[in-house]
């Protein structure tokens, strides 16, 4: 079993590539119901994270999105790739501790809807980071190796 570090410091020290709720909760700010990242399953450092979200009926979206035929939002489905990003952004030389914010989304495509008993798979590359403000970064996510959404996401430091 992966041992899990206890120390802030040992998130940028140890060449970890993978982390657990607890770590993503140092690391980004958002909480019920809006966290929206259970664990991220690779991380190369200043490149790229791959993170998962597990979908169940019990997520407060689904009640009224949509009743009887229940789906994530693409807007969330969009929102959970940023915060995959996030932790890429946030694990940047100089960067622990501050918070990113979308600055614009394009090319989004959503392939097919993505219901409760799924496991959405995200993988968010940085493409560019500009003043240490500005970020681009590249997010697909996967249902069962089938990709259902993607979209090239703006990000900028919000101060």
């Amino acid at each position: 079993m992966e041992q899990i570090p206890e120390k802030e410091q040992d998130l940028e020290q140890n060449n970890q590539t993978t982390f657990y709720i607890k770590e993503i909760q140092e690391l980004l700010p958002h909480r019920y119901p809006f966290a929206l990242v259970d664990r991220i399953i690779d991380y190369t450092a200043g490149k790229k994270a791959t993170g998962i979200k597990n979908l169940t009926i019990n997520e407060p979206f689904f009640q009224g999105h949509i009743p009887n035929n229940p789906i994530m939002p693409g807007v969330l489905q969009l929102e959970a790739m940023a915060q995959v990003g996030g932790i890429v952004l946030t694990l940047l030389p100089g960067m622990k501790g501050k918070f990113f914010v979308y600055g614009g989304v394009d090319k989004a495509r959503f392939r097919r809807p993505v219901i409760p008993g799924d496991q959405l798979i995200m993988t968010v590359e940085l493409l560019a980071f500009k003043r240490n403000r500005i970020a681009k970064m590249q997010g697909q996510g996967f249902v069962d190796g089938q990709l259902v959404v993607e979209a090239e996401m703006l990000f900028s430091l919000f101060d």
